[in-house]
């Protein structure tokens, strides 16, 4: 049976839960959105049946027009919005406003529990930001790009590298600084001990992984769990620096892509390089940059290690960067 209406708006706009079978209206809407990096084909579906999430579609008549969501975290306190998106026809037109409004509307009457609505978002930087937010915390961004095949050398090239620059080897007697991971008791420790974000500086308090914004508490380990992240720390009792990748998913970028996210907290640069490296590491075990086609790479880190990352990655022909300087900004307003 078909959903009912929830609402509308006084410009003739209406308001409808997402269904699995509006993934072809929904990806009409988002064409070459993201330059192409939009994760939502890969993810929709998956949207479609997460705990504690709502994802609202707008129309006008029959034609789809915007889409809005929500997570429910933090134990209920916190709704972190995402995919936003709005047809080429209707941008302009204050339609992003109102469907956000719908839903924050419909989500407090259905979550009275929820006391703050967060977001995260990409802008360069001196860019006007949001009314009505507090930017509780900034990352630097670095996009990479290049064909997948290049990825193993450049793999082996960053390895040399960090050898190189941290005066290790076989010759020096010293070891590149160690990173390990983490099991699932470990990480639970780790993510629920109080004194974690001022030890690895986490933005806003929080661990944002893949431009989600968590608290490091109980009620969000479950979300974590969801997501299949592979960690290393320096330390597996007290850690000083952290970091995870979220698994390679595919993108729209060049007809088909692959897109890598490295997720970093602290601001140790040498335990930044090896992260890097040993995440790649991980990713080619697995075997992910097999075959053809181009990988698109993120990293997000603390602002303070943007130029040692950059130039630690440069000089590898078969990768290049893919934009100039931006930042993720984490944004926070009260219900």
């Amino acid at each position: 049976m078909e959903k009912s209406c929830l609402g509308n708006s006084d410009d003739g706009l209406t308001f409808w839960l997402a269904e699995e079978k509006d993934y072809d209206d929904v990806m009409g809407i988002s064409d070459n959105i993201y330059q192409g990096n939009d994760y939502l084909p890969r993810r929709y579906h998956s949207w479609m049946t997460e705990p504690g999430r709502v994802v609202m579609l707008a129309r006008r008549g029959n034609k789809l027009v915007a889409l809005e969501s929500g997570l429910l975290v933090d134990d209920g306190c916190t709704v972190v919005v995402e995919g936003l998106r709005v047809c080429p026809s209707e941008r302009g037109r204050g339609v992003a406003g109102v469907i956000q409004r719908f839903l924050d509307d419909y989500l407090q009457k259905l979550h009275p529990s929820i006391q703050v609505k967060r977001l995260t978002r990409g802008v360069e930087p001196g860019e006007q930001r949001l009314a009505k937010f507090t930017l509780l915390a900034k990352r630097a961004v670095l996009s990479l790009v290049g064909e997948t095949v290049n990825f193993h050398s450049f793999t082996f090239y960053l390895k040399n590298k960090l050898h190189s620059s941290t005066g290790t080897g076989s010759d020096s007697g010293k070891s590149v600084p160690h990173l390990v991971p983490l099991d699932d008791k470990q990480l639970r420790k780790v993510l629920l001990d109080p004194d974690l974000p001022s030890r690895v500086q986490l933005p806003g308090g929080a661990i944002i992984q893949d431009w989600q914004p968590l608290q490091p508490i109980e009620a969000n380990l479950e979300i974590l769990g969801r997501r299949d992240l592979s960690w290393l720390v320096d330390d597996q009792e007290k850690p000083t620096f952290l970091s995870f990748y979220t698994p390679p998913y595919p993108i729209p970028y060049e007809g088909g892509s692959l897109r890598l996210n490295i997720d970093t907290f602290g601001t140790d640069a040498i335990l930044a390089r090896a992260a890097l490296v040993g995440h790649f590491q991980k990713v080619l075990a697995s075997g992910a940059f097999s075959g053809n086609g181009m990988l698109m790479l993120r990293v997000y880190m603390d602002c303070s290690l943007l130029d040692g990352i950059q130039s630690f990655c440069e000089g590898f022909e078969g990768v290049r960067k893919f934009r100039g300087y931006w930042e993720q900004e984490l944004l926070e307003r009260q219900f």
